[in-house]
Parts: structure tokens; C-alpha cells; sequence
């Protein structure tokens, strides 16, 4: 079989920030397939197809992915990040599982990118030091109680946090419990970080505590990381630097 289908993570948006093995990938395919915005950033040339569809569609395309690379091509899924977080690599997989038993001996690869938390986290210092999490704040996929209780058995375990999708125009009210939830569970202290855009032109980076922090901090550009009860702050004359250390001192273990 010629075929193949690379799932490929483009980076949080700076194209600094994309992997050579992917570069290299999207130089080879004959066809690229994924949500609009994301293909967009792929640039047109002779012997390229982009397929470009809409969000919450990602069974179909994928089943488009593998049924080209099935006939032949070589087909570049890609996602913004890493596509193994919250994105197109579970999606194929699932395609792949349900589909044609021949599916099943395409190659496939996934190639790694920089995600949105990793790259908001390097932005501000390291408040993803040590021990932590990530949730998508969508209920799209997941009824909102269990996205509730993770919330709360995180915050309990004392978990830096990061969520992906916190606030969309059609759900705004998600996020507003969200904070409710951290609220009851940690202390007013708490450092939050409100990272959108990041890499990009319009990178805002703040700096809140859970005290301050108000609901239209997020949208979806946002990824929002949520410090563990030791993570802190130093200040300095220019950007502060919020970071979690790597140790627990004895008396937080118990």
C-alpha cells in the first residue's frame, strides 16, 4: 500500500513553533484534511489538496483521510497543538476502528506538536512544575457532571490545572461554574493564569488569583492554567514569573 496518513500537530500558532518532521510531512502530502482554521495555515502549492471542513465533524473526516490514503495518497491530518490532546489522533483512531477491516493496514503515524498549555506555560515560567492535569471544559463529547467531578477530585488532589475550551459563546455559563467549583474547593490565593493567543500577534498573557478572576477572562483562545496550592509568584521589574516548584514538603503529603 503507497498510502499514508501522518497525523500531524501544527503548534499553538507561530510557525517557529512547528516541528521540522511535520514541515517535512506537509512538503510531501498530496492532500491535507482538517477543520478550516487549521488548514488555512498550510500553504498552497501544484500537487497539494486541502480539504477543509467544520468543526464537530472530525469522525467524517477522518474516515475521508484514511479512505484517500486507502486509494493511494498520502494524506496530512492536522491539528493545532499536539494532535494526541484533545484533537484529530483519537479521532482517526476511532474512524479506523469501526471502519473497513483494509483500513487497518494503512501506515499511520503520529507526529507531536507543541500544545497550547505547554506553550502558555513556558510563556509565564513553569506553573506546570510539577504535578498536573488537563481538562476540556467542553460538554460537547462528555455530560457536564463529569467534567464537575474531575474538577473537584483535581482540585482536591492539589493538582495544577489546565483546561482547554473554557468559554465558548454558546456555553458561556460553563465557565462560570468552573470557577464556583475552584472556589468551594481551594483558597481565594489560588494563582490563575489566562493565556490567549499565545505565539501568535495578539498573545495577552494575565496574571490573576481566584479571588479576581471573572468569567470573561476566557474565551476559546484562551487556555487557563490553574496553580496548585504551592505554586507562586516572582516579581521582578519586568514580567513576573509564575512557576510550581518540583518539591512537596512532607507536611503537604498527609
Amino acid at each position: 500500500m503507497s498510502g499514508w496518513v501522518k497525523i500531524a500537530g501544527l503548534g499553538p500558532g507561530n510557525e517557529d513553533l512547528v516541528t521540522p518532521e511535520v514541515s517535512a510531512v506537509l512538503a510531501e502530502a498530496t492532500d491535507i484534511v482538517g477543520y478550516i482554521p487549521y488548514v488555512a495555515r498550510v500553504a498552497e502549492r501544484p500537487g497539494l489538496t486541502l480539504h477543509a471542513s467544520d468543526n464537530r465533524v472530525e469522525i467524517d473526516r477522518s474516515q475521508h483521510a484514511l479512505q484517500m490514503a486507502a486509494e493511494g495518497k498520502r494524506v496530512a491530518v492536522v491539528s493545532s497543538g499536539d494532535p494526541g490532546v484533545f484533537a484529530m489522533a483519537a479521532a482517526v483512531f476511532e474512524a479506523l476502528e469501526n471502519g473497513p477491516a483494509e483500513w487497518r493496514n494503512i501506515p499511520i503515524d503520529v507526529l507531536p506538536g507543541i500544545t497550547a498549555m505547554l506553550a502558555a506555560s513556558a510563556r509565564a515560567g513553569a506553573p506546570l512544575g510539577h504535578d498536573f492535569c488537563a481538562i476540556n471544559l467542553s460538554d460537547n463529547l462528555k455530560p457536564w457532571s463529569l467534567i464537575e467531578k474531575r474538577l473537584r477530585l483535581a482540585a482536591q488532589g492539589d493538582f495544577a490545572m489546565a483546561f482547554y475550551n473554557p468559554r465558548s459563546k454558546s456555553r458561556p455559563e460553563g465557565f462560570v461554574k468552573t470557577l464556583e467549583i475552584l472556589r468551594e474547593e481551594c483558597e481565594p490565593e489560588r494563582l490563575i493564569l489566562f493565556a490567549r493567543a499565545v505565539s501568535r500577534g495578539d498573545e495577552a498573557i494575565r496574571i490573576s488569583t481566584l479571588a479576581e478572576a471573572t468569567p470573561d477572562m476566557a474565551d476559546m483562545q484562551t487556555v487557563v492554567i490553574v496553580g496548585s496550592s504551592l505554586t507562586r509568584v516572582i516579581e521582578r521589574n519586568s514580567t513576573p514569573i509564575v512557576y510550581t516548584p518540583r518539591f512537596t514538603p512532607a507536611k503537604d503529603q498527609e
